[in-house]
């Protein structure tokens, strides 16, 4: 009996001493803004996603982004075309061939049960297949990566890219754009337990963009003391978020309200950084390749998709649950002489 008593008094007075409490759940300690940024890749962690790269804070400078001192597009043929006149390579072929993205759930995606690809880039992409042949289905979707875009419209391996390309004053220098057909702005993605709750907690963290992309320079910019996680897709950022290589994703809100819809601890944060407009790239009309043709044709549909209600119908099936618009972006044009806008 003495024994069992020793014991008893013995186990109170392990219970009596402060202990700390295991979480397990919790996510590793962030870096406070006064801390340097702390190193992404441990020999003990995952590794980053393949083809990842880190840009160290102040490492590059931001380049401008203008968005604003915009050449407007080609006006669509008003009255009746002859496309075998106009678009005459793709009405040969029969189809269009269009580069997307196959990751950006909502926008660009690969539906993972049956396979094919959805979301509002992918049914523009096919309105466009129906105004050109009377079939929404002639559509040949090439992937491309976001640093290839301009590369696949320059070989040719494609006739247009729909991949949330931002109309910018640079890039018209390199592509033919149309009339935007969605504007987003531009906000962060974290964890639900992270403390960001916009730029100002951005020092000393590490932000994830792709690279190539409008978001690069804009993490520049506005967050120039933090580290930058550079991915060949939207789904590898939100892979370094979930496994705290990153803190935060910088992106259109179009993107990210797709990223969150896969992982439902995921927050949209911030007031917007940036207001901006995709549009449909084309190859620029030059001797070797005509395509002002193409370019009206897909302005046509835009207008047309505008008008009838499909850019709405379209819009509320992928957005509507998570984003609020204004509706679709006004239509952009250059002037033209009424003989310019009757050929192509």
């Amino acid at each position: 009996m003495r024994r069992i008593a020793v014991l008893l008094v013995a186990a109170l007075a392990l219970s009596s001493c402060s202990l700390p409490d295991l979480d397990f759940r919790r996510a590793p300690d962030r870096a406070s803004p006064t801390q340097p940024p702390r190193p992404i890749a441990h020999a003990y962690g995952p590794p980053l996603p393949a083809g990842a790269t880190v840009e160290e804070p102040g490492e590059e400078e931001p380049r401008e982004i203008n968005t604003w001192d915009i050449t407007g597009s080609l006006q669509p043929v008003r009255g009746e075309v002859k496309l075998e006149e106009t678009m005459p390579r793709i009405m040969e072929r029969g189809r269009i061939i269009v580069g997307v993205d196959q990751s950006q759930n909502l926008l660009s995606y690969r539906d993972g049960v049956t396979g094919e690809l959805q979301g509002f880039e992918v049914d523009l992409a096919r309105e466009i297949a129906r105004d050109i042949f009377g079939d929404p289905s002639l559509v040949d979707f090439r992937f491309v990566e976001s640093s290839s875009r301009i590369e696949a419209l320059d070989d040719h391996e494609v006739d247009m890219i729909i991949r949330t390309m931002t109309v910018t004053r640079s890039r018209q220098q390199e592509v033919a754009f149309s009339s935007p057909y969605l504007t987003t702005d531009s906000r962060l993605l974290v964890m639900h337990n992270s403390d960001i709750e916009g730029v100002a907690q951005l020092p000393g963290r590490t932000v994830c963009v792709t690279d190539g992309s409008t978001a690069l320079e804009k993490v520049r910019f506005n967050a120039p003391q933090s580290r930058i996680l550079k991915t060949r897709s939207w789904a590898d950022c939100l892979v370094a978020l979930q496994q705290y290589q990153a803190d935060a994703i910088l992106s259109d809100d179009t993107i990210l309200s797709g990223i969150a819809a896969q992982d439902p601890y995921t927050s949209i944060v911030g007031s917007s950084l940036a207001s901006e407009s995709y549009g449909v790239a084309m190859p620029i009309p030059d001797e070797n390749y005509d395509s002002s043709g193409l370019i009206r044709q897909v302005n046509s549909t835009i207008e047309r998709i505008r008008e009838d209600g499909t850019w709405w119908r379209l819009y509320d099936r992928w957005f509507a649950m998570s984003l609020a618009t204004s509706g679709p972006p006004p239509l952009s044009y250059r002037p033209e002489t009424a003989a310019q806008e009757a050929t192509p």
